[in-house]
């Protein structure tokens, strides 16, 4: 600590060009945090996919439709442990804008195969004993400021007509990357109501016995439907999940693309201002050496400056990042999971420090090197 004085002397003796360095890298962190929330918004459903958990779709679409006989021909095959069912529903609140996931759901079942979605007791009974009842999730009751009793008017799009619903229940996640934005009602309401495709519903879940014999029972399920009217096709959720975002473009990729370029850009300006730093200090860094500073102090000395003006600036951007995911998601439900973990933040912070490593690294080294007599001579 006796060296700190001496350190900060060095990072004010240019405040501008000091102030301007570490927003750089405050930028650039910013962006790495709004990126890696981002990434982790698209990856969320593949992260908390259940291991034991297939989904059961039809072999044309994911629109296309299953028959409700299904069911009871999933239960029966052997280590399958329990089915559920659900259906999109696609309707509008108040707003097209106002967009969030609705499901008609097994109210029977539905529960069962999705524990990590905690629904009080006394709550989950109002939803079973009210056709119309509805749960919705914490994030979304706190988006519409919705509360328990509230009824919801919905403009069905696939399913035409008004539709109301009563709230009789709000779960919430057990995981921080669980989606709390759902929209849950009773697929009898729907089945009763609809004018077409009754007796139908969206697709099946099947939760397995073991989980090392998903391949297996994968195989087994589409071999039970094949050349039938609605032929199956069933994938682990895990993989489902993971080719529903393959739908919309690689995303990593854009955002590996992107991080890539600003930080390569960060480098570039970090090292040029670090030269033009050391090139200025010339006769000061010799004059260090004269009075007995080693060459390895003076090469910690200059990387020590680089490192704190990267690490200031870095854990500026990321808290700004931080406060930014704290507002919730920006985008109107698109992007239901919006929050920066810690591991992203660590992460962010060992880049920045990298960057600052390899930024001072050859302007330091050059100063290192200075011998003292031509330093001093120099005008």
């Amino acid at each position: 600590m006796k060296y700190l004085p001496l350190l900060l002397s060095s990072l004010f003796r240019k405040k501008t060009r000091t102030a301007l360095t570490a927003g750089s890298f405050a930028v650039a962190l910013f962006l790495f945090g709004i990126l890696a929330v981002v990434d982790g918004a698209f990856q969320q459903g593949v992260d908390v996919a259940g291991v034991d958990r297939l989904v059961v779709l039809n072999r044309v679409s994911i629109i296309q439709p299953l028959p409700l006989a299904y069911r009871d021909r999933l239960a029966r095959i052997p280590g399958v442990t329990h089915v559920t069912f659900a259906n999109w529903f696609g309707g509008v609140y108040q707003d097209e804008r106002n967009f969030f996931p609705q499901f008609a759901i097994d109210r029977a079942s539905y529960r069962q195969m999705y524990p990590e979605f905690v629904v009080p007791d006394d709550q989950w009974q109002a939803f079973q004993t009210d056709k119309e009842g509805a749960i919705v999730g914490e994030a979304l009751a706190e988006r519409f400021k919705w509360k328990i009793g509230d009824r919801i008017p919905v403009k069905g799009t696939i399913f035409p007509g008004n539709w109301e619903f009563n709230i009789r229940g709000v779960y919430r996640g057990q995981r921080v990357q669980d989606d709390t934005t759902q929209f849950w009602f009773r697929w009898d309401y729907l089945d009763e109501r609809k004018s077409f495709r009754k007796g139908l519903v969206g697709w099946y879940t099947v939760r397995i016995a073991n989980p090392d014999d998903a391949v297996r029972l994968v195989k087994t399920i589409d071999e039970q439907f094949a050349n039938s009217p609605a032929e199956t096709k069933t994938d682990t959720e895990k993989a489902f999940a993971a080719s529903f975002v393959k739908q919309m473009g690689n995303i990593q990729l854009l955002i590996m693309s992107v991080g890539s370029v600003v930080f390569f850009t960060l480098l570039l300006v970090t090292g040029n201002t670090m030269a033009i730093a050391v090139r200025e200090r010339t006769r000061e860094l010799a004059v260090l050496k004269a009075v007995g500073f080693s060459d390895v102090f003076v090469l910690a000395l200059v990387i020590a400056e680089t490192l704190v003006v990267a690490a200031v600036g870095g854990g500026v951007g990321l808290g700004l990042a931080k406060l930014f995911t704290l507002r919730g998601d920006p985008t109107g439900g698109l992007l239901p999971f919006f929050h920066l973990p810690g591991s992203s933040i660590v992460s962010g912070l060992a880049l920045a420090l990298a960057v600052g490593l390899t930024a001072g690294i050859l302007p330091a080294l050059s100063a290192s090197r200075l011998r003292v007599v031509d330093a001093l001579r120099r005008i």
